[in-house]
């Protein structure tokens, strides 16, 4: 019989947590008219419980004039999506929360709701109250607003297949994953201000960027930090600070301006999404003191578990939550984040240690067989990483001409992007393969090889099957992007030139050249990806072309930016001839 491993005694306690089908109680609304609890920071101002529930209210009262029951919500403002949330809740209706509300994905879901709440709609609903109000009557405080403990929420996951699925949940799911969360960080994350770089339409950031602060009387932020010097500035504004995040954001941080600089340092930084990379947990805790709080789970599941990679990097299940392993090696779990008592499998492979915790050995689901041999793909991946050149590693099944074929999507170390510039492409991906042959039969390694400066996640952080195979094709722009590495000022890029590229057509007949406009367009392309500024061109100088690029042609293209002058000095190469070369100038921003 498998063995059942509990949440390991001696967690933090949190404070008061109300239940979020009580936040607009009688009792709950007299109490913070009283203390004026802060609910968001807006830049230098501060809204307080107050106005929260008159908007809130407001809301409600427009929507019980309406015949429709399901609402997409649509708000990109976090205070305004919380408002609009709890109005829907309040006037009994079904909040449907879009992971995405442009207008294809929207119109893929339009079974599911019957009209969209956005922005703009939200305003007009609560025209007459007033955002920054500080006080309320009497009678509207205490006025008693029912919502139902176990309305329902839909959300909607891609999975592995980028196909949208919808996830229904009930409020007290979300209220029993609060007091989870509360107990286990509560006392740390204490009167701080929460601060995001995560959309709150995802369960992640809905639970730490909305539900848990509405419910434990901590203010979120309203803006959405994108680097850390803004970061910065809102802790200059709001003193002390949690950090909601992911690792794909997070591993960029460390080598941005202001990383450094954060004074007073947040008290914890979450991450959630995937697993964060040893490296960059290492480079938080050099200049804060402490790795960031990673949390595992999903939608379907809520929080399972959580690790800080100091001294090891397996995950502990989070109070309440008691976990094992299943024959296959699958892990589940019993939690109080489920609708039903009973066992959970997923679909992810784990191994306990002795001591309750646990590694991920990637899912099930990505064990593929190629020529007889099985092999599971989180496993290569796994491997990959140990080698120094490699910081990150995703890998994907690619179909081929007579066989399928494992493709590597892979970010360099500092001392990987070294080598390729040294070596190229075709000599990392030797050394690199050696390093693999020495634990997998030859006939699985992969085949095809990508060098990026990032994995292509998306905004909640996940990392898609279709995401990573895109990397193998053509670039939107006609090249195919096989390396890039970066290295002070310089990017180095290697390209492939498909022999079905539209601008061979006629330039010449016989004789295929690839046109030096082109040449010249992938290189602005390329250079404005790292500098804002040569977006507004002003001119082309020192233009050479010194030799022809035929259909198939190798290119290695290196750019060098020179900030002071405004410049990108670029040269392509074909093997060891000069190609093409010259200096982009570009002016002020518009």
């Amino acid at each position: 019989m498998a063995q059942v491993h509990h949440a390991a005694e001696g967690a933090a306690h949190g404070g008061i947590v109300i239940a979020l089908h009580e936040l607009f109680a009688a009792p709950r609304a007299a109490v913070d008219t009283q203390t004026v609890v802060a609910v968001c920071r807006d830049g230098a101002d501060t809204i307080r419980f107050p106005a929260f529930r008159t908007r809130v209210l407001a809301i409600a009262a427009r929507l019980n004039l309406r015949a429709e029951q399901r609402f997409a919500l649509c708000a990109d403002d976090p205070y305004t999506f919380a408002c609009a949330l709890f109005g829907l809740f309040v006037a009994g209706k079904e909040p449907v929360i879009p992971a995405s509300s442009t207008p294809g994905y929207l119109a893929d879901l339009s079974e599911a709701y019957d009209a969209v709440l956005t922005d703009a709609d939200l305003v007009a609903m609560s025209i007459d109250a007033p955002a920054t109000a500080t006080t309320t009557t009497a009678a509207t405080a205490t006025t008693t607003c029912t919502i139902d403990p176990n309305a329902p929420l839909t959300l909607y996951t891609s999975g592995s297949s980028g196909v949208p699925k919808p996830v229904r949940k009930t409020l007290a799911q979300f209220n029993a994953e609060v007091h989870t969360l509360e107990a286990q960080w509560g006392a740390l994350a204490g009167d701080a201000t929460v601060l995001a770089s995560v959309p709150h339409h995802h369960i992640y950031g809905l639970l730490f960027r909305v539900f848990w602060p509405l419910a434990a009387g901590r203010a979120f932020d309203r803006s959405t930090c994108v680097d850390p010097q803004q970061l910065q500035a809102r802790i200059a504004q709001c003193g002390a600070t949690v950090v909601v995040s992911t690792p794909a954001q997070l591993s960029r941080w460390p080598d941005l301006p202001g990383f450094d600089a954060f004074d007073p340092a947040p008290r914890a930084f979450f991450s959630s999404g995937g697993p964060l990379a040893f490296d960059t947990a290492r480079r938080f805790a050099a200049v804060l003191g402490h790795a960031p709080l990673e949390i595992y789970g999903s939608t379907e599941t809520g929080g399972i578990a959580w690790r800080m990679q100091t001294g090891s990097d397996a995950w502990r299940p989070m109070p309440g939550i008691d976990v094992r392993r299943a024959d296959d090696g699958a892990l589940e779990l019993r939690s109080p984040h489920l609708d039903h008592d009973g066992w959970h499998r997923t679909d992810d492979a784990v191994a306990f240690d002795m001591r309750g915790g646990f590694n991920l050995l990637g899912r099930l689901d990505r064990v593929v067989k190629l020529d007889g041999k099985r092999v599971a793909l989180a496993e290569l991946e796994g491997r990959l990483r140990l080698h120094p050149f490699v910081a990150e590693a995703a890998t994907t099944v690619l179909d081929g001409a007579s066989r399928k074929r494992i493709g590597a999507l892979v970010v360099l170390s500092g001392e990987g992007n070294l080598a390729l510039r040294r070596e190229g492409r075709a000599q990392l991906v030797k050394t690199l393969r050696r390093h693999l042959a020495g634990y997998f039969d030859m006939t699985v390694l992969p085949r095809h090889w990508r060098f990026r400066k990032a994995l292509p996640f998306d905004a909640r952080g996940k990392l898609q099957a279709a995401a990573i195979a895109r990397a193998f094709g053509a670039h939107e722009h006609g090249f195919e992007l096989l390396a890039e590495a970066g290295l002070a000022n310089e990017r180095f890029y290697e390209l492939h030139v498909p022999p079905t590229l539209v601008h061979f057509a006629g330039h010449f007949p016989g004789l295929p050249i690839l046109p030096g406009v082109v040449q010249i367009d992938w290189v602005v392309r390329l250079a404005s990806e790292y500098v804002s500024g040569v977006r507004t061109l002003a001119s082309i100088d020192k233009l050479k072309f010194m030799a022809p690029v035929a259909p198939g042609a190798v290119l290695k293209l290196v750019l060098t930016h020179d900030a002071p002058r405004r410049r990108v000095q670029f040269a392509y190469h074909l093997g060891e001839r000069d190609c093409a070369s010259g200096v982009v100038v570009y002016g002020e921003p518009a």
